[in-house]
């Protein structure tokens, strides 16, 4: 399984970025997939899941509203629309998928600073 992500930047508060993340080699559609996310000295935390075969989403409640996690079955790949951003939402957001196991992506810089 790969997972490629990217779409990471730099926006001033109440921007938006999307995040993509292509995932490859799983085989079937059951799997999850989605995104967590590490701040500075702070520990990963999981920001909002998909579940590839049915398209049911998931949000934590700090980024609910905010962002929306949708997929494109014909790119194999998950996208992550994040809208109205704050600072506090500045991180590195990795790709994760969960087949059985974990699977995890390279981290994509998201930074929200005026």
């Amino acid at each position: 399984v790969q997972l490629q992500a990217s779409g990471g930047g730099s926006v001033r508060p109440g921007g938006s970025l999307r995040l993509s993340c292509v995932a490859s080699g799983f085989g079937s559609e059951h799997y999850a997939i989605g995104w967590f996310r590490q701040a500075p000295g702070k520990e990963r935390e999981w920001v909002s899941g998909i579940v590839y075969s049915n398209g049911n989403q998931y949000y934590s409640g700090s980024v609910t509203g905010r962002f929306t996690i949708s997929r494109d079955r014909a790119k194999n790949t998950v996208n992550l629309q994040m809208n109205s951003l704050k600072p506090e939402d500045t991180a590195v957001y990795y790709c994760y998928g969960f087949l059985g196991t974990d699977y995890w992506g390279q981290g994509t810089l998201v930074t929200v600073s005026s």
